[in-house]
């Protein structure tokens, strides 16, 4: 009796089958890219910014010495004017009438005071043979001194009427640009109202407000500054003013600085100002705040311990020491100078992962994108 061999067959060949799988080996995990930073014990300094604007040191608010109708308008905000260049007219119809009344008054008071002198000497004349009483020749000195007293005071009043009548044209005071117009023409104004204000380019200044709690630190600090169009062009700048009072609204300090070295800004452009101070007395590096996690309740960070050269490390979580914070960084000591932190995704690592450093993330994501 022959023995079927399906049955057999049907029951080897799985088996060889999962006896084969098992004998495969487990395809190797990718290693992880990380993001690090480097440990810089030299680089280290307690920095502090502040938004600030640019305004010329010295501005100026023009106004009228007299009131009136305004009958035109010669400049606009931003345009530059000389010393002495014309910025508005006002009506000077009822200043002219005012001059030509004091002038009349003038010339009346001079002609009596002429007439009063030539009474005087006159009399003066026949007091000698006594044909004038002694009262008289006093009535004529005291009317003629009356008169010349009131012809001086004629004149002070004619040289005001026409010192007013002046005032009706508004020059400029110093040369700069126009920053602010607040009239129009037609509008009729009062004496001394700010009607343009005046900017000296020459010498621009950044201002800042400085909260209370940084005063102390800011007074004793290297400055530096850049504009918001024109951000990797810093220079230095140094401290002119600090007000010893606090704003009222805000109740901040605000300071004045001027560049170390003469230079033009725009006017009203927005300005950074970085206050840095070196660490007092303490040797600590700056690194990312995202590198900042914790072991035990204890600050800590993630050190990549490289293997030779090879671009593959493995983490390793290291307890540091805090010492200040920055807006985006963390002053730190204990993790060796020059080492590698993890600055990115420390929520992923566990002790003795193998990562890949940045050069090998690089090559990675470059053959990613040629894909």
């Amino acid at each position: 009796m022959k023995t079927s061999l399906v049955p057999v067959l049907s029951i080897v060949l799985p088996i060889a089958a999962l006896l084969s799988g098992c004998s495969e080996k487990p395809a190797a995990e990718p290693l992880r890219s990380v993001r690090t930073a480097e440990v810089r014990y030299d680089s280290a300094k307690e920095t502090n910014r502040y938004v600030g604007t640019v305004q010329s040191r010295y501005e100026v608010n023009e106004a009228f010495r007299v009131g009136g109708k305004v009958l035109q308008r010669k400049v606009d905000v931003g345009q530059k004017v000389r010393e002495g260049d014309v910025l508005a007219v006002l009506d000077d119809a009822d200043y002219r009438a005012a001059e030509e009344a004091a002038r009349q008054q003038f010339v009346a008071a001079t002609t009596q005071a002429r007439q009063a002198e030539s009474d005087r000497k006159r009399l003066e004349a026949l007091k000698v043979d006594g044909s004038v009483s002694v009262s008289e020749d006093e009535k004529a000195r005291s009317a003629a001194e009356t008169a010349t007293a009131t012809a001086e005071a004629t004149a002070r009043q004619l040289e005001l009427a026409r010192n007013r009548l002046k005032y009706t044209v508004l020059r400029a005071s110093q040369s700069g640009v126009i920053t602010a117009v607040r009239f129009e023409v037609g509008q009729v104004v009062a004496e001394g109202q700010p009607m343009i204000s005046i900017a000296n380019e020459g010498e621009p200044e950044i201002i800042a407000d400085v909260p209370e709690d940084h005063l102390s630190v800011f007074k004793a600090s290297r400055y530096k500054a850049w504009l918001a169009s024109a951000p990797d062009q810093a220079f230095d700048v140094v401290l002119r003013e600090l007000s010893p009072q606090a704003a009222a609204t805000t109740r901040t300090f605000r300071a004045r600085l001027k560049p170390a070295t003469p230079r033009s800004l725009p006017l009203g452009a927005t300005a950074t100002v970085v206050v840095e101070r070196p660490v007092a007395e303490t040797h600590a590096a700056a690194i990312p705040a995202a590198a900042i996690t914790q072991n035990k309740g204890k600050p800590a960070v993630w050190i990549v311990r490289r293997a030779g050269g090879e671009p593959v490390g493995t983490v390793e979580l290291l307890d540091v020491t805090v010492h200040g914070y920055r807006n985006d960084e963390v002053l730190v000591s204990g993790p060796p100078a020059g080492g590698l932190v993890v600055s990115a995704g420390v929520q992923k690592m566990a002790p003795g992962l193998k990562v890949a450093l940045p050069s090998v993330a690089q090559i990675v994501e470059t053959k990613q994108a040629s894909r």
